[in-house]
């Protein structure tokens, strides 16, 4: 391999990095907001999503750039086609985070309820996901990204506890909609974005593996 193609690789490489961590903080701060009732950082989240966008567009780029001029194949060409497709998923976390926000924004102007769903571990579980899912991309580490894959289960089947009981909450107050509903809308974008990570992490494996395991299918 050229050291000019080794250069563009890298270079690849660490925008993606810095990209998931820029959206894995816009996860945690769309949380934060949610939990803290806190108007002022779901703003912060949407006015800033034309960086996530920007980067996001730059990666893809660079990509489609090395794949004209340098031609690469086997392991490098799995690299770049695994790198394209991560960085569509985070982007689209970078959405998901704006999503939550939206929502909080329209909550806090109404009054808050008592009780209705506690999101902390699904929140807790979904941030772990996007971290575990970043960490196997660093580390090239299998055993993680599979992990990742097992947890979607598990946020799966919290949302649609969330679903059940907000289902409650609208008959018991058919005069808070509205603000139920954006709670619904809540838990399904944090769902979404446990999604995203279950992308990334099936990437991961295709990249180590040269396995293609999205809907349970492992092909070579």
């Amino acid at each position: 391999m050229s050291k000019h193609l080794r250069r563009e690789l890298e270079k690849v490489k660490k925008q993606t990095l810095s990209l998931g961590a820029l959206v894995e903080e816009r996860a945690r701060m769309a949380v934060q907001a949610v939990e803290n009732r806190d108007d002022a950082l779901a703003h912060k989240i949407i006015d800033l999503d034309w960086e996530v966008d920007e980067m996001e567009v730059e990666i893809e780029e660079d990509c489609l750039k090395i794949l004209a001029l340098y031609q690469p194949v086997a392991v490098d060409l799995r690299f770049l086609i695994a790198t394209i497709k991560i960085n569509n998923d985070l982007e689209r976390i970078g959405d998901e985070a704006v999503n939550i926000a939206e929502r909080l924004v329209v909550m806090a102007k109404r009054p808050p309820m008592t009780f209705v769903f506690d999101y902390t571990p699904m929140a807790e579980k979904v941030q772990a996901m996007l971290k575990m899912s970043l960490d196997a991309l660093v580390n090239l580490d299998l055993n993680l990204a599979f992990n990742v894959i097992t947890m979607d289960d598990e946020v799966d089947a919290i949302q649609a506890q969330a679903y059940d009981r907000i289902k409650e909450a609208i008959k018991e107050h058919p005069d808070r909609v509205g603000y139920l509903i954006n709670l619904l809308l809540v838990s399904r974008h944090l769902e979404r974005l446990a999604d995203h990570s279950t992308n990334i992490a099936e990437e991961v494996i295709y990249l180590i593996e040269g396995e293609i395991v999205r809907h349970g299918v492992r092909t070579i």
